[in-house]
C-alpha cells in the first residue's frame, strides 16, 4: 500500500483527463464543485461545466437532457442529496429510459465525518441498487476511481459512483489494474474464509487477513467494486472454496453490499456469513477514524466477525 488519496480527489482528477479525450463529456455540480473535486473540470473546460445552483433534481433533470442530446454528463454532488433529494428523478428521468447519465456522488458514509448523520448517506447503495438498469459502483481507492470512470465512460447507461472525503490507502498497483464491471477482484487467496469488502473497508479487509494469518487463519479477501451487477461467479466459488463469508461495507448492513452478497448466496450456495458495516443506525459527529472505531468499520471488527463464524 502507497499514499493515501481520497476517492474524490482522484475522481477530479480522472474528469479533467477524460474531458481533454472526449468533448462529449459535460460536468454538472449542484454549488459544491471545490469539495467535489469538479472544480478542475469547471476551470479546463468552463463551456462543458453547469453549476445548478442546490437544486439536486434540476441537476438530476439536465443531465438526463445533456444524455439526450448524445452528451456523456456526469453530475455531482454529496450523496445524501444526489440519491435522497433527487431519487425520484434519477428513477424516472435516467433509469427508466437508460439514459446514459453518470451520478457521481461524493461524501458518502461515516467518513464524512463531523458533518454529522444528516450528511453521512449510509442508505445509498442501497436506494441505488433497487432502481433498474441502474449499476452500481464503490472504488477502494484512486487507482481503482480513474479505472472505474475510464470504464464507465465507455460504457452507455445510467451509473452511480460513490465516491468519498477521507483520504484512504492505496491497495491497487496503477502499473497493472485492470477494471471490469461487474467483475470482482480477489487481491488475497485463502481457504478458511473470505472476506468481501467494497470501498474503503477493502484496505480493512487486506489488514484483518494479515492479522488473521498470525493467527493461523488464512482468509482470502474479495474486493467488490461494482455492487450491482455483482459478481456472483466469483462470490459463489469462494463459498464453495472456503466454506464461511464476511462482507466488510462503509453502509447500512441493510440493502447495501452485504444484503446483495447475501441474496447470492441463498440463491447460489448458503454458508454462513456476518456482515460487518453500521448496524441500522444514523451516524453522529465525529473525527471520521474515532466514527470507524465506534460503528466497528476496522479491521479488528472484521476479525471479530470471521472469529464468530469459525466457532
Amino acid at each position: 500500500m502507497s499514499k493515501n488519496v481520497a476517492t474524490r480527489d482522484a475522481y477530479g482528477d480522472i474528469l479533467v483527463e477524460l474531458g481533454k479525450e472526449n468533448e462529449s463529456i459535460v460536468v454538472l455540480d449542484a454549488d459544491l464543485s471545490k469539495s467535489t473535486k469538479t472544480h478542475g473540470f469547471s476551470q479546463a473546460f468552463p463551456e462543458r461545466f453547469i453549476n445548478v445552483g442546490i437544486a439536486e433534481q434540476n441537476l438530476i433533470g439536465m443531465a438526463a437532457g445533456l444524455a439526450t442530446a448524445g452528451k456523456i454528463p456526469f453530475a455531482s454532488t454529496f450523496a445524501m442529496f444526489a440519491t435522497g433529494r433527487a431519487y425520484e428523478v434519477i428513477r424516472n428521468s435516467v433509469a427508466y429510459p437508460k439514459l446514459n447519465v453518470k451520478v457521481c456522488a461524493t461524501h458518502a458514509g461515516i467518513t464524512v465525518g463531523e458533518d454529522g448523520a444528516s450528511h453521512q448517506s449510509l442508505e445509498d447503495i442501497s436506494c441505488m441498487r433497487t432502481i433498474p438498469n441502474m449499476t452500481v459502483i464503490v472504488p477502494a481507492d484512486g487507482v481503482e476511481t480513474k479505472a472505474a470512470l475510464r470504464a464507465i465512460t465507455e460504457y452507455n447507461g445510467p451509473v452511480y459512483v460513490r465516491l468519498g472525503r477521507l483520504a484512504v490507502p492505496t491497495v491497487n498497483d496503477e502499473n497493472t489494474y485492470k477494471f471490469e464491471i461487474g467483475k470482482g477482484v480477489q487481491l488475497k487467496d485463502g481457504k478458511d474464509v473470505t472476506i468481501v469488502a467494497t470501498g474503503i473497508m477493502v484496505s480493512e479487509a487486506l489488514q484483518a487477513a494479515e492479522k488473521l494469518a498470525e493467527e493461523g487463519i488464512s482468509a482470502r479477501v474479495i474486493n467488490i467494486h461494482t455492487i450491482k451487477p455483482i459478481d456472483a461467479e466469483l462470490i459463489t466459488k469462494a463459498a464453495k472454496e472456503t466454506g464461511a463469508i464476511v462482507t466488510a461495507e462503509e453502509h447500512n448492513i441493510i440493502g447495501g453490499l452485504g444484503s446483495a452478497v447475501a441474496e447470492t448466496l441463498a440463491e447460489n450456495y448458503p454458508v454462513p456469513m456476518k456482515r460487518v458495516g453500521v448496524k441500522d443506525t444514523f451516524g453522529e459527529s465525529g473525527k471520521p477514524e474515532e466514527l470507524m472505531v465506534k460503528y466497528g468499520l476496522t479491521a479488528e471488527g472484521i476479525i471479530e466477525a470471521v472469529k464468530a463464524i469459525k466457532k
